[in-house]
């Protein structure tokens, strides 16, 4: 090894060691006292002492439903979800057969209200035309730096996407709208192709990139891009188009809709707002859960010997619980939900369509096995942390499930969430836009010391 060789190895050990003295005086420095945030009622992640969220804004677009109201008291029921006043199940039941579900859920979503025929064909002609990126966008902006995490690619496309418009600044309600159905019908395509460059790129891989079609769903678009066949089944576009309607809107309290209405109260651009909120969803206790689902499960089919032996399988739930078993965390995930205790109605509609996915697929033994940890870990987990409200299994249960069955890789996970999100965001953001008027700014109490001052040389 040559003198200078040395030296670098001396130096970087130098760096690391300074590094970590400043990480313990971070650490040192930043601590505050837990007994404070009772002192003070702080409202800790926005929600009071009985978990529920502190009211911060009004909405329309959506209401998320887990009580009654029986003489003046609240009892828990089943979960309900409404999107602009409409049960998300009627929305699934009244499709009755016609593709482009996820479309006319944009279009409730963002207008307040269902589509007839006529409005539904303009709205689809819009999309298809915006459903496109230019060869040199792909080339020079998606194509580079590519890498494993394709929600990071998706800001950065997005953030390109700035220089691209002609008129970005504008946050007219026209212009978002335009800007929102831009994106909406963009952001497939980035993620898309953002995951196949990376795998030409960092596995080697063949690289192909193929066109959306005008005619098809987003649902199907998104298989067809996706596949190196581009084939799919009736069956499979119609489970995606469902997951999408599924994941498009949960209120306005949700971590990623409350960032959109936080930043767009700034009064920033849309691309900016955008990006925030995929910054926001892409965190593991939002938009990554149902990644840690399908960890979790891959660890269960692992250790399991017989997955329709439910002592066994109670016994490894167990196990999770005492933190003796996967993450140590003492999770079982897609279980509980902040909001929901009966049921999740985003669960129990997917767990529909992915028990009629399992049969096509010949995967009943997997559905079975997650219908088992479903029905055995509810009460594992109420009576490990003595719990006396019910828990329900979440949307993220069955999600990643579904996507392993329609090939979907693990690292598009949480960017098909963000596809389906988006509307949701873009409706939020408009409305903040329209009817606010004053920027998010909540107040923190300062808990530290007042110190006197010294200057360089007494310190």
């Amino acid at each position: 090894m040559s003198e200078i060789e040395m030296m670098n190895l001396e130096e970087m050990g130098a760096i690391k060691n300074d590094m970590m003295r400043l990480e313990e005086e971070l650490m040192r420095n930043h601590r505050i006292d837990p007994n404070l945030y009772l002192e003070y009622d702080v409202k800790r992640g926005l929600r009071d002492s009985a978990g529920k969220g502190v009211l911060t804004g009004l909405t329309e677009i959506s209401d998320v439903c887990a009580y009654d109201l029986v003489n003046g008291r609240r009892i828990p029921a089943e979960g309900s979800l409404y999107y602009q006043g409409i049960n998300v199940y009627d929305i699934v039941d009244g499709l009755q057969g016609r593709k482009y579900g996820f479309e006319e859920t944009i279009y409730l979503l963002l207008f307040g209200k269902l589509p007839n025929k006529e409005e539904l064909d303009r709205f689809l002609n819009v999309m298809f035309e915006l459903e496109t990126l230019g060869g040199r966008f792909v080339r020079d902006v998606v194509m580079k730096a590519s890498n494993a995490n394709i929600m990071n690619s998706m800001q950065r496309c997005i953030l390109t996407l700035y220089t691209y418009d002609s008129n970005p600044e504008d946050i007219s309600a026209g212009n978002v709208l335009r800007q929102s159905l831009e994106l909406i019908a963009k952001l497939p395509l980035i993620a898309v192709y953002s995951y196949h460059s990376y795998r030409h790129f960092r596995r080697d891989e063949t690289l192909f990139i193929r066109n959306p079609e005008k005619g098809l769903s987003l649902a199907e678009n998104i298989l067809l891009m996706l596949r190196p066949d581009s084939k799919y089944t009736e069956l499979e576009a119609k489970v995606l188009d469902i997951a999408l309607i599924l994941h498009a809107e949960h209120g306005g309290g949700n971590n990623s809709t409350f960032t959109t209405h936080v930043v767009s109260s700034s009064g920033t651009d849309t691309y900016s707002s955008v990006a925030a909120s995929i910054g926001s969803l892409k965190g593991p206790r939002h938009g990554g859960a149902n990644l840690k689902v399908q960890n979790m499960f891959d660890d269960i089919k692992a250790h399991i010997q017989d997955w329709t032996n439910e002592d066994e399988v109670a016994a490894y739930l167990q196990k999770i619980l005492n933190k003796e078993a996967f993450d140590h965390s003492g999770l079982i995930y897609g279980m509980g939900h902040a909001v929901y205790t009966l049921s999740d109605p985003r669960e129990v509609i997917l767990k529909k369509f992915a028990r009629e996915l399992a049969e096509e697929k010949g995967m009943m033994e997997e559905f079975a096995l997650y219908e088992l940890v479903e029905r055995l870990a509810g009460q594992l987990v109420m009576e490990h942390r003595k719990l006396f409200k019910n828990v329900c299994a979440n949307v993220d249960f069955y999600s990643g499930f579904v996507y392993t069955m329609l090939g979907i890789p693990q690292e598009l996970f949480t960017p098909i969430f963000a596809i389906a999100r988006i509307p949701g965001w873009s409706a939020h953001r408009l409305e903040e836009l329209i009817n606010a008027s004053k920027i998010i700014r909540p107040a923190y109490k300062y808990v530290g010391k007042h110190v006197e001052f010294q200057a360089m040389e007494d310190r």
